[in-house]
């Protein structure tokens, strides 16, 4: 992989201002870059890492949107899956060097922000993007100490995480992720899997779509749009909201033992501007799958804003979080 850097951790900060498709009021397909669509019709979507020397792909993932969805994501991970992955590390041969963290498709490194300071001891962490943005925003807003006031230090990379190896992962501690199953194919997920085993490191997959949504108050067309949501997310051989039975199912069948725990966003009137965020990019997924909801979705699209202005709207996506073990290597237990 090349672009590599490695930095300390360093002082939590804000992303700076960068061109991203507006939200503009009534328009379904307008929202920020990761809320919803914004690739070309017929485009995937893709988490792909870009090597150097190439030309650059416009982000799928602004860090505007990955940054109004943090609070969510770690108000609804799994803690339950931490004390089996914390017993996992603490046998792990070698582990008085520290633990090495490969954090695929970083984003703005919100997984790390929320894991590291949980865990003891020290931490290398190797954040993986396609996006030189991200991946240095990352880096900087780091977290700099773990649980037991330990150093983490911090490396960036960039390379292609659908196509991971067991030398890719080797001496790694722990392989984690949020919000990616979904926007892989079996293929993808089948090489990750391969990646994990045969290097004998733990997956930590978190917040992955389950295909289940609920408004309150109810209406007519949700489980239209929903329906057609999960339809969107399924284009081009991506798995959407069957890709943690799948996981589940390639870790097993490779050995691992596989821990699944909810972990739904559960979004009332102080997440309104992510939950305003989140029902443009669904409404204008299923919209851009089914182009005859377009004139229903626009109508149900004003009224479920307006709602969510009122402080009226509450809404719960299920997302669900995965620990794999696989067989340990080197004499772990």
């Amino acid at each position: 992989m090349k672009d590599t850097t490695t930095v300390t951790g360093g002082i939590p900060a804000q992303p700076g201002p960068r061109e991203t498709q507006s939200a503009a009021d009534g328009d379904p397909s307008q929202v920020i870059a990761g809320a919803g669509p914004v690739a070309r019709p017929g485009e995937r979507a893709t988490v792909r890492l870009r090597e150097g020397g190439q030309e650059e792909e416009p982000s799928r993932y602004a860090p505007e949107w990955l940054q109004l969805r943090e609070g969510a994501d770690a108000a609804a991970r799994a803690q339950d899956l931490l004390d089996p992955l914390r017993i996992r590390l603490a046998n792990l041969p070698g582990r008085a060097g520290g633990l090495v963290v490969h954090d695929l498709g970083c984003g703005t490194g919100s997984m790390g922000r929320w894991l590291a300071p949980r865990l003891d001891g020290a931490q290398h962490w190797i954040l993986h993007d396609r996006d030189p943005y991200l991946l240095h925003f990352a880096a900087v807003a780091s977290a700099r100490s773990a649980a037991d006031g330990s150093r983490i230090t911090v490396e960036t990379r960039r390379g292609d995480i659908a196509r991971l190896t067991p030398d890719a992962l080797s001496g790694a501690s722990l392989a984690t992720a949020s919000a990616l199953l979904d926007v892989l194919t079996r293929e993808e997920i089948e090489a990750l899997a391969d990646a994990c085993t045969g290097a004998g490191c733990p997956a930590l997959l978190t917040l992955s779509v389950a295909g289940r949504v609920e408004l309150t108050p109810a209406h007519p067309l949700d489980a239209e749009i929903a329906e057609a949501f999960d339809a969107h997310q399924r284009r081009g051989g991506l798995l959407g909201p069957d890709a943690v039975t799948v996981a589940c199912e390639v870790f097993a069948e490779r050995g691992a033992t596989v821990r699944l725990q909810p972990s739904p966003w559960r979004l009332g009137p102080a997440e309104s501007a992510l939950t305003e965020q989140w029902l443009r990019g669904w409404v204008g997924a299923a919209v851009e799958q089914r182009p005859g909801l377009r004139e229903r979705a626009e109508r149900y699209l004003d009224e479920r804003l307006a709602a969510c202005a009122a402080g009226e709207l509450h809404v719960v996506v299920h997302h669900s979080d995965l620990l794999a073990l696989p067989r340990p290597r080197g004499g772990a237990s």
